[in-house]
């Protein structure tokens, strides 16, 4: 009998948890390293500064420096080394405010989420509305450093002065050699923090003895249901609270916790989320407008707390953040389900 048990757990942890969650995250690389080569390719043509200089003059009546453009376009790939870029900006209240609005920019550990809900449920669309999350994220950032320079982080914004690099043609070797240590950075993260926290999941949901996997009486059942009130206004149930809390520490882990906690591989996972009556398309777009942008990872939190050198800021990152993020994708959810009739 202690064999058989043995066995079906060590089953349920390789099928549910390391298949079911992890290898729903992984079967988006290509998509990331696609993003990765293309940053590659603009940083190393030289192209990126002569763009900074062209966005000072609009930047600057958002109330950021022309600086500023780097380190947001690199948040694209990722926030973290995008908060650390804020380092070339001189000015404190102009380096702050871009710190505080890059968050907002959609990294790459979100694409994820956008590739698995948007081809599931707008499969004609799908391009579409992951422009519209970029775009979105992009306008918050811009309202957000508006909002900051006239209310928290007075002052005129500092003159752009930059060195610029000759114009190059990118080579293959630099561009790989750019893309695959960035993406080689997602692979760590995806075999340490990905893989830790989808194993944690898998603990919840299998937990106490006796229980369904990931049924509402489990570890993770009991604590998305403590949760859902807070995310029920938005369409949202318990087992997406759950997943939402996971992707505190990467947003990757959304789609790993939910693969995890419906038992899915990353191939039948769309299945399982459009057999669920709860999920709707109008669910699904306030989830994915929730997702990019709420409170970063905690790997861009350490970073945000380490270059403003203030658990002050820190924690106001992350309400602001959660509060924008509810606020909008009760919006974004509610005007679609009325337009669509859901």
């Amino acid at each position: 009998m202690a064999g058989s048990f043995e066995s079906a757990w060590l089953a349920s942890l390789l099928g549910d948890g390391v298949i079911g969650g992890l290898g729903a995250v992984l079967v988006f690389l290509p998509n990331i390293f696609i993003l990765f080569l293309i940053l590659a390719i603009l940083e190393d043509s030289g192209y990126l500064a002569r763009a900074a200089f062209v966005m000072d003059r609009p930047l600057y009546t958002l109330g950021l420096p022309g600086k500023a453009f780097i380190p947001m376009l690199i948040g694209f790939g990722c926030n973290v080394p995008a908060i650390m870029a804020t380092r070339s900006i001189e000015n404190e209240n102009d380096r702050l405010l871009t710190i505080l609005a890059n968050p907002f920019m959609s990294c790459s550990a979100r694409l994820p989420v956008y590739v698995l809900l948007a081809g599931t449920f707008f499969p004609e669309q799908a391009g579409s509305v992951v422009f519209f999350l970029y775009v979105l994220g992009i306008a918050v950032a811009i309202v957000s450093a508006k909002l900051f320079r006239s209310t928290i982080l007075p002052g005129e914004v500092s003159p752009f002065v930059m060195e610029m690099p000759p114009y190059r043609l990118p080579t293959a070797k630099m561009a790989l050699l750019q893309t695959w240590s960035r993406g080689s950075m997602y692979l760590r993260k995806a075999g340490t923090v990905i893989f830790g926290g989808v194993v944690i999941v898998w603990l919840l949901a299998s937990f106490p003895p006796g229980v369904d996997y990931g049924s509402a009486w489990s570890l993770a059942g009991i604590i998305g249901h403590l949760l859902e009130p807070l995310v029920a206004p938005l369409g949202f149930d318990w087992k997406i609270a759950v997943a939402l809390i996971f992707g505190f520490i990467a947003k990757e882990i959304v789609i790993g916790s939910l693969g995890t906690l419906y038992g899915t591989g990353e191939e039948t996972l769309p299945a399982a989320l459009l057999a669920d009556p709860s999920i709707s398309a109008a669910t699904a777009l306030a989830l994915m407008v929730f997702v990019l942008l709420y409170t970063p990872c905690v790997a861009a939190l350490g970073v945000i707390r380490k270059e403003t050198g203030s658990w002050k800021w820190t924690c106001f990152s992350v309400t602001y953040g959660l509060i924008v993020a509810w606020v909008l994708a009760l919006v974004v959810g509610r005007f679609a389900a009325f337009a669509w009739g859901a």
